[in-house]
């Protein structure tokens, strides 16, 4: 079902960011979950308090948004560096953990990640089943195409029988499937790979965040795609964490408000987006499509 209505987003500029690699080492700052599990105490912040370390789940493959610099190899990214300065200022190191989007939120169920850098709709299926923060990043779908043809796509309809390359779980994959697209699924795959197999055929199309599509293409203009002019659903990215860890996110959230409000979420953001803010809303009238009835 599509709906036209008028949302606030974000202004940005970068994708599902496309790109990851290494891992953050030797955390052991899980919060002891069967405990929690068993009482009604929240020990998930005095948990990663008394270990002094902080464990995230990240890509590392999704360019801006998580990703290797070449020349060092240093993880970084919007999403990355958000989540130092909050561990920073509540007085925590941070161990990234390197993974694909569909394993993250299980990594958080399980304890071995306290926090996942993944978003969760607010109206979603997932909405009751973990906490999350307040959004760092506003933005809405987009696809990339070929550009000598457009892959043949002219309306989100034209997405019945293209190949769509993407992780199983999220969004735009139901986006995909709700109007009929075969599935090319991915694991956790880096930008030149998604880039160059809708370039030579292997797929379609990639639906995704309009802003990291944006940067991807941008970052590998030797690859013949583009982002198409077809757009949809509003989307706000948080950080994941499990559900009854009120305290802990509390906490980012008080860091995050903090960050707003003295200007270092738009400053992060200008420096990984290409000088666009993505942590502020702005007006956009956009297709809603309902994937609420989409497994």
């Amino acid at each position: 079902m599509v709906k036209k209505k008028k949302f606030l987003f974000g202004g940005l500029t970068a994708l599902l960011g496309l790109t990851l690699a290494a891992c953050g080492s030797g955390a052991t700052a899980s919060s002891d979950s069967s405990a929690t599990a068993s009482s009604n105490t929240d020990t998930s912040w005095s948990a990663i308090k008394e270990a002094g370390v902080i464990k995230v789940a990240t890509s590392g493959t999704l360019y801006p948004n998580s990703y290797h610099i070449k020349e060092t190899n240093d993880l970084t990214g919007y999403e990355v560096e958000i989540i130092r300065e909050a561990a920073k200022r509540l007085g925590v190191e941070v161990a990234f953990t390197e993974m694909g989007v569909d394993g993250m939120l299980t990594s958080v169920n399980s304890g071995a990640v306290d926090i996942a850098a993944i978003g969760i709709d607010r109206a979603g299926e997932n909405a009751d089943k973990y906490n999350y923060t307040i959004p760092y990043k506003y933005s809405f779908g987009a696809m990339v195409v070929r550009k000598s043809d457009d892959s043949g796509i002219k309306t989100l309809e034209d997405l019945k029988g293209k190949i769509a390359a993407g992780a199983a779980t999220t969004t735009y994959m139901k986006v995909a499937r709700h109007f009929g697209a075969e599935e090319k699924i991915y694991d956790n795959a880096t930008n030149d790979m998604y880039l160059s197999d809708v370039a030579n055929g292997r797929t379609d199309v990639i639906l995704n965040d309009y802003y990291a599509q944006k940067m991807a293409t941008a970052a590998l203009p030797d690859i013949p795609v583009k982002v198409h002019n077809i757009f949809y659903n509003p989307s706000e990215t948080n950080y994941a964490i499990k559900k009854g860890n009120d305290e802990l996110t509390d906490k980012i959230n008080g860091a995050l408000e903090e960050m707003r409000a003295d200007g270092t979420l738009t400053a992060l953001s200008k420096q990984f987006y290409g000088g666009e803010d993505v942590s502020v809303q702005l007006n956009y009238d956009f297709p809603i499509i309902d994937v609420s009835d989409v497994k």
